[in-house]
């Protein structure tokens, strides 16, 4: 067998084709089945060119290199179907529950001397001022308070 020559067991088969063909799944998880269906050499006589491949699921070469390798890499179809999940967490959210707490009992008092209401400038820039917040800008501010149904009129 070459190295780079993928050839399925008929469980292997079956379960792309369902993949493939039966349920909800996403167009890139079915292309990468298709495409894997479309490289299996187990029962062909002469290998398919990744051109006819390519055309056929609408990827680029180097899409289906990376399909082939990583069908090689996977332990099992499930694996290689399966969307991978993310190592490193997101960035947390700046705006947790308790800095919105914050804000809205802020935007809920008195302005501040010599204003007649809070602006959405105002609010981020106090939040800031008394620590809520690290930094805060007044688009935020606006939808926390609009999240809330909270105006500034």
């Amino acid at each position: 067998m070459k190295r780079n020559e993928i050839r399925l067991s008929e469980g292997q088969r079956r379960e792309l084709e369902q993949f493939a063909n039966k349920g909800k799944h996403s167009v890139h998880l079915v292309k990468r089945a298709r495409a894997i269906l479309a490289l299996d050499g187990s029962n062909k006589t002469e290998r398919v060119p990744i051109n006819k491949v390519c055309e056929q699921e609408g990827l680029s070469r180097q899409s289906v290199y990376m399909i082939r390798k990583d069908f090689q890499a996977a332990g099992s179809v499930t694996e290689f179907l399966t969307r991978k999940q993310r190592e490193t967490p997101p960035v947390p959210a700046k705006v947790t529950g308790e800095v919105e707490a914050h804000v809205v009992a802020l935007a809920c008092t008195k302005p501040p001397e010599g204003c007649a209401r809070w602006t959405l400038t105002l609010l981020a820039q106090k939040s800031v001022e008394l620590g809520f917040v690290e930094s805060i800008s007044y688009v935020s501010v606006d939808r926390l308070l609009k999240k809330r149904n909270i105006s500034l009129t």
